[in-house]
């Protein structure tokens, strides 16, 4: 169901049912339908623009990036979060992590190397038959990156389960305060998660994305719509995570 309402909520299905909508109103409320066929066709190609796309996801982005020399803040460990997969990976002989979770590892990797601090990945299972996210992560970090990870947290399905189920081991092992990987869209709502489970959260945001500038910017493409997309799932998570409390 939660899959289902954000299919029909984020573009390009949320504009496509309004156009809908719109069409079938023409009938009976023409005013009204030609206003919400208008507004769906503006809609659409407003967040498939790349400017209004990094407009959005930069409007997320509040917490800086780490230096990239000299000493970094203390902490007692690295926790990366996991984004997506590739649940086919032919080439590599079967599911690999992501693109975007690939960003957060490499990221997490360059960390581990210039502090010696041990490393927890964590992602569950993207589907039935799959292995977890951790286990590819993992993988990837000692095969790709050489480096090694103490901490597999393969049980959760979504940041507050990353939070939730990441806390408890790191606890057991006295970890108090963690360098915390994600994209920098994604950072204000996993502090928050990581925090109400007690941790001390220092941010290492990485992926930061800004809005693209001339007249191309204006223009739609995929990568506008997808970077929209990342930007109203993520206000949509943390109204959500706001009103659960």
């Amino acid at each position: 169901m939660r899959r289902l309402l954000e299919a029909l909520f984020l573009p390009p299905s949320s504009a496509l049912a309004l156009l809908v909508l719109g069409t079938l109103l023409r009938w009976r409320r023409p005013k009204l339908g030609r206003t919400l066929q208008v507004f769906a066709v503006l809609w659409l190609w407003a967040l498939s623009t790349p400017f209004v796309g990094g407009l959005l996801l930069g409007s997320l982005q509040s917490y800086p990036a780490l230096p990239s020399e000299g000493v970094l803040p203390q902490a007692d460990a690295i926790v990366v979060l996991s984004a997506e997969g590739d649940p086919v990976g032919a080439e590599y002989g079967g599911p690999i992590a992501g693109a975007m979770t690939m960003q957060r590892l490499r990221y997490g990797a360059a960390l581990q190397r210039r502090t010696g601090l041990p490393l927890l990945v964590s992602g569950g299972v993207l589907g039935s038959g799959q292995p977890a996210l951790a286990t590819m992560m993992a993988d990837a970090a000692q095969k790709e990156f050489a480096v090694p990870v103490r901490w597999r947290e393969d049980k959760s399905a979504d940041t507050h389960e990353n939070a939730l189920f990441s806390a408890a081991m790191l606890k057991q092992d006295g970890v108090r305060t963690v360098l915390l990987v994600t994209s920098a869209w994604h950072m204000p709502r996993s502090v928050a998660c990581f925090q109400a489970q007690g941790l001390t959260v220092v941010a290492a945001p990485t992926g930061f994305r800004s809005p693209s500038t001339g007249a191309t910017a204006w223009i739609p493409h995929w990568h506008g719509l997808r970077d929209s997309g990342l930007a109203l799932h993520e206000w949509v998570g943390r109204l959500v995570y706001a009103v659960r409390g």
